[in-house]
């Protein structure tokens, strides 16, 4: 059974932070495992001590979960020994001086402007309908053009892209709210995705049947794309374009419109502000990348890097 504690935290996180429904459900998850692996050992999440909190950790460590999963439940059980704390529901915080597993030294993995040229060439081919094409393109464009999370993708009102048609307006992590500016390929693909979408919109109400608030509606439960789906969309347009599509994700994507800015000479606060990161330090981790990519492009083409030949 679920210690009382779990529900209260996760209401407050959503009335007083707005936190998201997905960041929600990973919190609800996380601190439901702790409080599971400690009735298990016989204890209780309201009584558990910081040393019940680092055996935890260790046995996370040695089922083999990545140090960013280690770190992030230990993120969520900070968080609730907080929020008791505020309410005053325990006199400490068990959990506020553990430190986190150390940072995995793996860079993450992006994808080239080649693959990148593939994948929005093949957006603009790929689909069952002329429909589903215009969808698919703008899906794309949009997020190489601004680097969003898919959450934020497919979750964006359709109110988000009035405006300025030169920039689009971003909800990100805990309701913050960013602009992001767009491409003149990602406007024009906007602009025409739009227009079909209000036309098909305008229909429905005369048909009596209720438009939709998102920028990308679905019949599904949510009322819009969901991830998963533009997860396998993305990998359909890989195998399209001639990518493997083992190396292509929404979240890689992400990754390529910030090492690309980079590449290109954008400033590391501008990235920072469009990646919707609250840390600059978070966003620092592509000048890694790029430094990476420039050795390997060294090591690849220059005449000094080959090895010597035989006489």
């Amino acid at each position: 059974m679920t210690h009382r504690w779990i529900p209260l935290f996760l209401e407050a996180q959503a009335a007083e932070l707005g936190a998201a429904e997905n960041t929600r459900l990973a919190y609800a998850r996380d601190l439901g495992d702790f409080d599971a692996w400690l009735a298990g050992k016989g204890g209780d999440l309201g009584a558990a001590t910081r040393t019940d909190i680092e055996a935890y950790l260790v046995a996370c460590a040695a089922q083999g979960l990545a140090n960013s999963t280690r770190a992030r439940r230990l993120s969520a059980i900070r968080q609730l020994y907080r929020f008791a704390f505020d309410e005053g529901l325990r006199s400490d915080n068990p959990a506020a001086e553990i430190k986190g597993p150390g940072r995995s030294g793996r860079l993450p993995r992006t994808l080239s402007h080649d693959d990148v040229d593939r994948l929005l060439d093949a957006a603009r081919r790929h689909g069952r309908s002329p429909d589903d094409r215009l969808r698919n393109s703008c899906l794309m464009e949009l997020l190489y053009a601004t680097g969003m999370r898919v959450s934020e993708l497919v979750a964006l009102p359709v109110t988000a892209a009035r405006g300025d048609p030169r920039m689009l307006l971003v909800s990100g992590k805990g309701g913050k709210e960013r602009l992001v500016p767009l491409s003149p390929p990602a406007r024009a693909a906007l602009v025409e995705w739009l227009a079909l979408r209000d036309r098909k919109d305008a229909e429905a109400r005369k048909a009596g049947r209720p438009g939709s608030r998102f920028l990308f509606p679905s019949r599904g439960r949510s009322g819009h794309l969901t991830r998963h789906r533009f997860y396998l969309l993305v990998k359909e347009l890989a195998v399209a374009g001639g990518v493997a599509p083992e190396t292509v994700t929404p979240h890689r994507l992400r990754h390529a419109f910030a090492t690309h800015l980079l590449a290109g000479g954008a400033d590391l606060r501008s990235i920072q502000v469009m990646l919707g990161h609250a840390d600059l330090a978070t966003t620092e981790i592509y000048t890694h990348v790029l430094d990476e990519r420039l050795r390997q492009l060294v090591l690849d083409h220059h005449p000094l890097a080959r090895p010597a030949s035989d006489p």
